[in-house]
């Protein structure tokens, strides 16, 4: 295998990167200077070497907390539960949130043996029994899809005798969409999650 298939190869694997775009990237950094190339590559390894989870929460850091963990700004009343460390960055940069964070690392999945031992659960429910009543709201922040779902009852029913508040993020109808080409099922939502003006 030459060195450009092989790379094509290992950046095919990247999601959302089939391997024609995989191939286009290669020849792209090929054309350009060796010194842009290079600097990819040591980003590349500089986070592989320096980022890890959030010895806390979960998300991503280059120290033993994350930012988020660090900022005595934060409401220490509301933990937001999601999935991966990249929502985090999702829900930080609608600037609406001012509670902590709690990244699960996945989602229950039994067909694909995750369960909840697989997943940073056990962690979360320590923390709120290590706050001593100071957590009053837990948000579950999982995905919409069945797996995501399924995650959301099993914290909710792990969390409730701990005591805190547990909420699920709101479903429904996007801005700017139209009723008629919405989907049956985020309709429901929207019909069942509806509030008085």
């Amino acid at each position: 295998m030459s060195l450009i298939d092989q790379l094509a190869g290992d950046l095919s694997r990247l999601p959302g990167i089939g391997p024609k775009t995989a191939l286009r990237l290669v020849y792209h950094l090929m054309k350009g200077s060796p010194d842009e190339a290079r600097r990819l590559a040591r980003s590349i390894r500089d986070v592989a070497d320096r980022i890890h989870s959030c010895a806390r929460c979960g998300n991503f850091t280059e120290h033993e907390l994350c930012a988020v963990c660090t900022n005595a700004r934060r409401d220490p009343a509301v933990i937001c539960v999601v999935e991966e460390a990249y929502e985090v960055g999702a829900i930080e940069r609608t600037a609406s949130f001012r509670g902590f964070y709690h990244v699960l690392g996945g989602r229950l999945s039994p067909l694909d043996g995750i369960g909840p031992e697989e997943l940073n659960v056990a962690t979360l429910l320590e923390r709120i029994r290590a706050a001593d009543g100071v957590v009053r709201e837990v948000i579950v922040a999982t995905n919409a899809s069945v797996e995501g779902e399924a995650t959301a009852v099993y914290l909710e029913a792990a969390l409730r005798p701990l005591g805190p508040r547990v909420t699920r993020l709101a479903r429904g109808i996007p801005v700017g969409s139209d009723l008629e080409y919405v989907n049956g099922s985020t309709l429901a939502e929207a019909l069942s999650g509806r509030r008085e003006m």
